[in-house]
Protein backbone atom coordinates (compact mmCIF):
# COMPACT_ATOMS: atom_id res chain seq x y z
CA UNK A 1 0.00 0.00 0.00
CA UNK A 2 2.92 2.44 0.74
CA UNK A 3 4.38 1.72 -2.18
CA UNK A 4 1.29 2.66 -4.64
CA UNK A 5 0.97 5.79 -2.43
CA UNK A 6 3.33 8.09 -4.57
CA UNK A 7 2.13 6.59 -7.36
CA UNK A 8 -1.33 8.07 -6.93
CA UNK A 9 0.26 11.54 -5.85
CA UNK A 10 2.29 11.52 -9.10
CA UNK A 11 -1.01 10.18 -10.90
CA UNK A 12 -2.72 13.18 -9.59
CA UNK A 13 -0.15 15.90 -10.02
CA UNK A 14 0.49 15.16 -13.42
CA UNK A 15 -1.99 16.81 -15.07
CA UNK A 16 -1.41 19.89 -13.07
CA UNK A 17 1.71 19.65 -14.49
CA UNK A 18 1.05 18.93 -17.82
CA UNK A 19 -1.66 21.84 -17.56
CA UNK A 20 0.72 24.31 -16.54
CA UNK A 21 3.28 23.51 -19.14
CA UNK A 22 0.42 23.96 -22.04
CA UNK A 23 -0.17 27.16 -20.49
CA UNK A 24 3.15 28.76 -20.56
CA UNK A 25 4.34 27.38 -24.20
CA UNK A 26 0.59 29.02 -24.70
CA UNK A 27 1.84 31.81 -23.23
CA UNK A 28 5.01 32.11 -24.81
CA UNK A 29 3.65 31.66 -28.48
CA UNK A 30 1.51 34.63 -27.77
CA UNK A 31 3.29 37.02 -26.23
CA UNK A 32 6.93 36.41 -27.25
CA UNK A 33 6.40 38.13 -30.17
CA UNK A 34 4.83 41.00 -28.72
CA UNK A 35 7.79 41.12 -26.80
CA UNK A 36 10.44 40.91 -28.77
CA UNK A 37 8.19 43.87 -30.78
CA UNK A 38 8.76 46.49 -27.79
CA UNK A 39 11.59 45.71 -27.40
CA UNK A 40 13.33 45.97 -30.75
CA UNK A 41 11.45 49.81 -30.47
CA UNK A 42 14.08 50.56 -28.21
CA UNK A 43 17.32 49.03 -30.81
CA UNK A 44 18.82 51.66 -32.64
CA UNK A 45 18.72 49.77 -35.81
CA UNK A 46 17.20 50.90 -38.45
CA UNK A 47 15.61 47.89 -39.74
CA UNK A 48 13.23 46.49 -36.90
CA UNK A 49 15.21 43.79 -34.79
CA UNK A 50 16.78 42.59 -31.52
CA UNK A 51 20.10 40.90 -33.18
CA UNK A 52 22.30 42.84 -33.21
CA UNK A 53 21.63 44.82 -30.60
CA UNK A 54 23.30 48.38 -31.66
CA UNK A 55 22.35 50.32 -28.33
CA UNK A 56 19.16 51.65 -26.61
CA UNK A 57 17.62 54.71 -28.03
CA UNK A 58 14.36 56.42 -27.79
CA UNK A 59 14.42 57.77 -31.34
CA UNK A 60 11.84 55.75 -32.47
CA UNK A 61 9.20 57.53 -30.81
CA UNK A 62 10.69 60.72 -32.18
CA UNK A 63 10.31 59.64 -35.56
CA UNK A 64 7.08 58.56 -35.35
CA UNK A 65 5.81 61.70 -33.91
CA UNK A 66 7.19 63.19 -36.76
CA UNK A 67 5.27 60.45 -39.36
CA UNK A 68 2.38 62.80 -40.33
CA UNK A 69 1.27 60.09 -42.47
CA UNK A 70 1.14 57.39 -40.21
CA UNK A 71 -0.79 59.46 -38.11
CA UNK A 72 -3.27 60.39 -40.41
CA UNK A 73 -3.61 56.98 -41.60
CA UNK A 74 -3.98 55.76 -37.22
CA UNK A 75 -6.75 58.72 -37.24
CA UNK A 76 -8.53 57.24 -40.46
CA UNK A 77 -8.51 53.55 -39.26
CA UNK A 78 -10.22 55.15 -35.67
CA UNK A 79 -12.72 56.66 -38.30
CA UNK A 80 -13.79 54.15 -39.82
CA UNK A 81 -13.91 52.00 -37.16
CA UNK A 82 -16.21 54.03 -35.26
CA UNK A 83 -18.46 54.35 -38.13
CA UNK A 84 -18.56 50.68 -38.93
CA UNK A 85 -19.40 50.55 -34.83
CA UNK A 86 -22.52 52.96 -35.39
CA UNK A 87 -23.76 50.71 -38.94
CA UNK A 88 -23.23 47.40 -37.42
CA UNK A 89 -24.56 47.73 -34.02
CA UNK A 90 -28.17 48.81 -34.97
CA UNK A 91 -27.92 46.25 -38.28
CA UNK A 92 -27.07 43.37 -36.19
CA UNK A 93 -29.03 43.96 -32.93
CA UNK A 94 -32.35 44.46 -35.45
CA UNK A 95 -30.77 41.14 -37.40
CA UNK A 96 -30.55 39.02 -33.73
CA UNK A 97 -34.27 40.28 -32.82
CA UNK A 98 -35.82 38.94 -36.25
CA UNK A 99 -33.87 36.31 -36.40
CA UNK A 100 -35.10 35.20 -32.64
CA UNK A 101 -38.66 35.63 -33.65
CA UNK A 102 -38.78 33.12 -36.14
CA UNK A 103 -39.99 29.40 -35.78
CA UNK A 104 -37.14 26.70 -35.93
CA UNK A 105 -37.38 26.45 -39.68
CA UNK A 106 -37.41 29.79 -40.89
CA UNK A 107 -34.83 30.44 -37.66
CA UNK A 108 -31.64 28.04 -39.84
CA UNK A 109 -32.27 29.14 -43.24
CA UNK A 110 -31.70 33.06 -42.46
CA UNK A 111 -28.91 32.00 -40.00
CA UNK A 112 -27.59 30.56 -42.80
CA UNK A 113 -27.77 33.57 -45.08
CA UNK A 114 -26.82 35.83 -41.94
CA UNK A 115 -23.60 34.48 -40.90
CA UNK A 116 -22.40 33.49 -44.95
CA UNK A 117 -20.59 36.77 -44.76
CA UNK A 118 -18.20 35.40 -42.11
CA UNK A 119 -17.30 32.51 -44.34
CA UNK A 120 -16.76 34.58 -47.48
CA UNK A 121 -12.79 35.55 -48.17
CA UNK A 122 -12.09 39.18 -46.87
CA UNK A 123 -10.90 39.79 -50.45
CA UNK A 124 -13.91 38.49 -52.13
CA UNK A 125 -16.04 40.85 -50.48
CA UNK A 126 -14.21 44.20 -51.15
CA UNK A 127 -13.89 43.08 -54.94
CA UNK A 128 -18.24 42.31 -54.91
CA UNK A 129 -18.34 45.52 -53.44
CA UNK A 130 -16.01 47.56 -55.33
CA UNK A 131 -17.81 45.59 -58.63
CA UNK A 132 -20.92 46.65 -57.20
CA UNK A 133 -20.66 50.49 -56.38
CA UNK A 134 -18.88 51.40 -59.30
CA UNK A 135 -22.28 51.20 -61.33
CA UNK A 136 -22.73 54.10 -59.23
CA UNK A 137 -20.04 55.81 -60.12
CA UNK A 138 -17.93 55.30 -56.64
CA UNK A 139 -14.57 53.61 -57.07
CA UNK A 140 -13.73 53.51 -54.00
CA UNK A 141 -12.93 55.93 -50.78
CA UNK A 142 -13.61 55.62 -46.88
CA UNK A 143 -17.64 55.11 -47.34
CA UNK A 144 -17.16 51.75 -49.37
CA UNK A 145 -14.43 50.81 -46.77
CA UNK A 146 -17.06 51.51 -44.17
CA UNK A 147 -19.58 49.31 -46.38
CA UNK A 148 -17.10 46.42 -47.21
CA UNK A 149 -16.12 45.62 -43.78
CA UNK A 150 -19.99 46.22 -42.48
CA UNK A 151 -20.79 43.33 -44.30
CA UNK A 152 -19.40 40.74 -42.30
CA UNK A 153 -18.91 42.44 -38.99
CA UNK A 154 -22.35 43.11 -38.56
CA UNK A 155 -22.55 39.06 -38.76
CA UNK A 156 -20.17 39.19 -35.21
CA UNK A 157 -22.95 41.42 -33.72
CA UNK A 158 -25.78 39.63 -34.72
CA UNK A 159 -23.68 36.59 -33.63
CA UNK A 160 -23.27 38.13 -29.60
CA UNK A 161 -26.84 39.80 -29.31
CA UNK A 162 -28.18 36.06 -30.17
CA UNK A 163 -25.94 34.16 -27.28
CA UNK A 164 -27.26 36.84 -24.96
CA UNK A 165 -31.14 36.43 -26.29
CA UNK A 166 -31.15 33.10 -25.97
CA UNK A 167 -31.06 33.78 -21.97
CA UNK A 168 -34.04 36.68 -21.81
CA UNK A 169 -36.97 35.55 -19.85
CA UNK A 170 -39.73 36.59 -22.17
CA UNK A 171 -41.92 36.60 -19.72
CA UNK A 172 -40.67 39.77 -18.58
CA UNK A 173 -42.11 41.26 -21.85
CA UNK A 174 -45.50 39.66 -21.18
CA UNK A 175 -45.41 41.37 -17.48
CA UNK A 176 -44.60 44.79 -19.30
CA UNK A 177 -47.12 44.28 -21.72
CA UNK A 178 -49.79 43.18 -19.13
CA UNK A 179 -49.57 46.69 -16.96
CA UNK A 180 -49.72 48.35 -20.37
CA UNK A 181 -46.61 48.85 -21.64
CA UNK A 182 -45.92 49.25 -25.11
CA UNK A 183 -43.54 47.45 -27.61
CA UNK A 184 -40.82 50.95 -27.85
CA UNK A 185 -41.06 50.78 -24.00
CA UNK A 186 -40.61 47.25 -23.31
CA UNK A 187 -37.48 47.36 -25.91
CA UNK A 188 -35.60 50.63 -24.35
CA UNK A 189 -36.42 50.05 -20.28
CA UNK A 190 -36.29 45.92 -20.17
CA UNK A 191 -34.50 44.73 -23.47
CA UNK A 192 -31.46 47.33 -24.09
CA UNK A 193 -30.69 47.31 -20.40
CA UNK A 194 -30.25 43.23 -20.40
CA UNK A 195 -28.67 43.72 -23.97
CA UNK A 196 -26.15 46.01 -22.81
CA UNK A 197 -23.16 43.73 -21.91
CA UNK A 198 -23.64 42.02 -25.14
CA UNK A 199 -23.73 45.83 -26.88
CA UNK A 200 -20.77 46.79 -25.16
CA UNK A 201 -18.84 43.82 -26.33
CA UNK A 202 -19.53 43.41 -29.73
CA UNK A 203 -18.76 47.22 -29.82
CA UNK A 204 -15.59 46.73 -28.98
CA UNK A 205 -15.08 43.59 -31.05
CA UNK A 206 -16.27 45.24 -34.37
CA UNK A 207 -13.99 48.14 -34.07
CA UNK A 208 -11.14 45.83 -33.67
CA UNK A 209 -12.33 43.89 -36.57
CA UNK A 210 -12.52 47.12 -38.60
CA UNK A 211 -9.24 48.22 -37.27
CA UNK A 212 -7.05 45.23 -38.12
CA UNK A 213 -9.00 44.53 -41.57
CA UNK A 214 -6.75 44.50 -44.67
CA UNK A 215 -7.90 42.01 -47.37
CA UNK A 216 -11.28 43.61 -47.76
CA UNK A 217 -9.62 47.39 -47.26
CA UNK A 218 -7.22 47.09 -49.63
CA UNK A 219 -9.68 46.38 -52.98
CA UNK A 220 -12.26 49.09 -51.77
CA UNK A 221 -10.04 52.21 -50.53
CA UNK A 222 -9.64 54.33 -53.56
CA UNK A 223 -7.22 57.07 -52.64
CA UNK A 224 -7.63 56.49 -48.94
CA UNK A 225 -4.97 55.04 -46.86
CA UNK A 226 -5.91 53.12 -43.45
CA UNK A 227 -3.39 52.32 -40.97
CA UNK A 228 -3.21 48.34 -41.83
CA UNK A 229 -2.61 49.58 -45.64
CA UNK A 230 -0.25 51.97 -45.23
CA UNK A 231 1.97 49.44 -42.77
CA UNK A 232 1.76 47.17 -45.50
CA UNK A 233 2.87 49.54 -47.86
CA UNK A 234 5.77 50.62 -45.38
CA UNK A 235 7.07 46.71 -45.42
CA UNK A 236 7.84 46.65 -49.03
CA UNK A 237 9.12 49.95 -49.36
CA UNK A 238 11.43 49.98 -45.79
CA UNK A 239 9.79 49.72 -42.42
CA UNK A 240 11.73 51.03 -39.69
CA UNK A 241 11.04 50.77 -36.41
CA UNK A 242 8.85 53.63 -35.85
CA UNK A 243 5.87 51.20 -36.76
CA UNK A 244 6.98 48.79 -33.48
CA UNK A 245 6.62 52.33 -31.56
CA UNK A 246 2.86 52.95 -32.68
CA UNK A 247 2.52 49.12 -31.64
CA UNK A 248 3.47 49.48 -28.20
CA UNK A 249 1.71 52.46 -27.10
CA UNK A 250 -1.31 50.52 -28.87
CA UNK A 251 -0.41 47.48 -26.72
CA UNK A 252 0.06 49.99 -23.61
CA UNK A 253 -3.43 51.72 -24.36
CA UNK A 254 -5.04 48.17 -24.83
CA UNK A 255 -3.73 46.39 -21.28
CA UNK A 256 -4.59 50.00 -19.38
CA UNK A 257 -7.83 49.58 -20.90
CA UNK A 258 -8.31 46.10 -19.84
CA UNK A 259 -6.75 46.96 -15.89
CA UNK A 260 -9.36 49.55 -15.76
CA UNK A 261 -12.05 47.53 -16.94
CA UNK A 262 -11.65 44.97 -14.28
CA UNK A 263 -11.15 46.89 -11.38
CA UNK A 264 -14.42 49.28 -12.18
CA UNK A 265 -15.81 45.67 -12.63
CA UNK A 266 -14.56 44.40 -9.20
CA UNK A 267 -16.06 47.39 -7.51
CA UNK A 268 -19.32 47.01 -8.81
CA UNK A 269 -19.28 43.36 -7.60
CA UNK A 270 -18.13 44.73 -4.68
CA UNK A 271 -20.63 47.03 -3.95
CA UNK A 272 -23.82 45.07 -4.91
CA UNK A 273 -25.74 43.90 -2.24
CA UNK A 274 -26.26 40.42 -0.69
Amino acid sequence: MSAQAPLHRLAALLPRVLFALYMAAFLIYLFLPLAIMSAATFNTSRFPTVTPWLGTTLQWFQALWNDQAMWKALWLSIGIGLAVVAFALPVGTAAALFLTSMNARARSFFYAVMVSPLLTPGVAIGIATLILWRQAGVSGGTMLIVLAQSTFITAYVMLMVVARLQRFDRTQEEAALGLGASRWMIFRRVLLPFLKPALIAAGFIAFLQSFENYNTTLFVRGTDTPLTVYIATKVRTGLTPAVNALALILIALTLVTAVVLELSRRRKERHQPG
